[in-house]
């Protein structure tokens, strides 16, 4: 397993991410995270760990500087987190140490609409998404054109949410499943509900990107 401190610069910020390589990879999943998290978010840490066991390279990163942060309103700027998460996504896909891995997302809270708008705009650049008791509604009118196949991970104990996923799910044509997480809550805080996430995640993944990178002989 090789694991670096990776700096970006977008929009004249820099963000720092951590980026987690196994010797033997299947792809890239990159991370984007709710609304006051960042990179170091425990259970995004949890989840990418057992993807790096399952096999997949994983990169956390902030999606605001320490500054940006400070202003509440911006954690919720859907629109500024997805152009931050697709910059972070096209230097990826040209760096000449990652240009050969399929990229896919997992998407957190508020961090899942960043993560399917991205996707929308991307298109076949993103081969799968997996949001975590995520907010799709916030891009409810993008939804029809997200191409990529979509996992929809919720806690059986997060009504409101439940109901916000299933208006996405209905909006959405392409490969796509909804998973309740039983005697789940939305962090996911219950023992053993956030291994639960991890492993419909990695079998997501598996299904879906482990194929194309496969082709490509990684």
């Amino acid at each position: 397993m090789h694991e670096q401190v990776i700096i970006f610069h977008v929009d004249d910020v820099k963000l720092e991410g951590i980026l987690a390589m196994p010797d033997i990879t299947h792809g890239m999943v990159i991370f984007s995270h709710g609304s006051g998290s960042s990179r170091l978010s425990p259970r995004n840490q949890q989840v990418a760990k057992y993807l790096q066991k399952a096999g997949f390279t994983t990169l956390l990163f902030d999606l605001l500087s320490e500054e940006e942060d400070l202003v509440y309103s911006r954690r919720f700027d859907i629109e500024l987190l997805t152009h931050r998460l697709m910059a972070i996504t096209n230097q990826i896909a040209t760096h000449p140490e990652y240009k050969a891995l399929d990229i896919a997302y997992f998407g957190a809270s508020t961090g899942s609409a960043s993560a399917l708008s991205a996707a929308v705009q991307l298109g076949s650049q993103i081969k799968a998404v997996v949001s975590r008791g995520g907010r799709p509604d916030l891009v409810i009118n993008q939804l029809p054109q997200l191409q990529c196949p979509t996992l929809l991970i919720v806690g059986e104990l997060d009504f409101e949410v439940i109901k916000l996923n299933k208006q996405a799910l209905d909006q959405m044509f392409c490969a796509k499943n909804m998973v309740i997480v039983p005697g789940a809550s939305h962090l996911f805080e219950e023992p053993g509900k956030l291994d639960v996430v991890a492993r419909h995640a990695a079998g997501w993944f598996e299904k879906y990107l482990l194929t194309y990178s496969r082709k490509a002989g990684i």
